[in-house]
């Protein structure tokens, strides 16, 4: 019989966008990413080494996270969960008065956003919202 794969952590997701300045303001602005790499400026993306890698995007760092931007998809393309892929990406917060910042910060910058769902059986409140692209996003917390 053979054997499993042994996993660590999650090292990094990444997501494709449409347009990497807005993608970039909203993951930093709203989320708190810092760049840590980015693809250079050109107008070839294709002729730099790292365009296999980073696809002319960037990738952001904040704590353990590691999110990539990959700025490839057609303009007026938006997320839908219900095709095969990514459903969502929940964050975690510490406390449910930090969701309720959150709410806040959310609500300032006009931010889609769903209502907190308190799932007692797993013992977390989420509140889903979107990214520019539609992306689903949640923020859990404890109950």
């Amino acid at each position: 019989m053979a054997g499993q794969i042994e996993l660590g952590g999650i090292h990094h997701l990444r997501l494709t966008v449409t347009d990497i300045g807005r993608s970039r303001e909203f993951y930093t602005g709203v989320l708190g990413f810092n760049v840590a790499a980015e693809a250079p400026e050109s107008d070839d993306p294709k002729s730099d080494p790292s365009y296999p890698v980073l696809w002319g995007g960037i990738v952001m760092a904040r704590g353990n996270y590691l999110l990539g931007l990959r700025p490839v998809a057609a303009k007026g393309d938006h997320f839908d969960e219900n095709r095969v892929g990514l459903d969502h990406l929940s964050f975690s917060v510490e406390s449910r008065a930090a969701l309720n910042e959150a709410i806040r910060v959310l609500d300032e910058r006009g931010v889609p956003r769903g209502e907190v769902r308190e799932l007692n059986s797993f013992g977390i409140c989420v509140l889903p919202f979107r990214d520019p692209d539609n992306i689903q996003l949640e923020l859990t917390s404890p109950l």
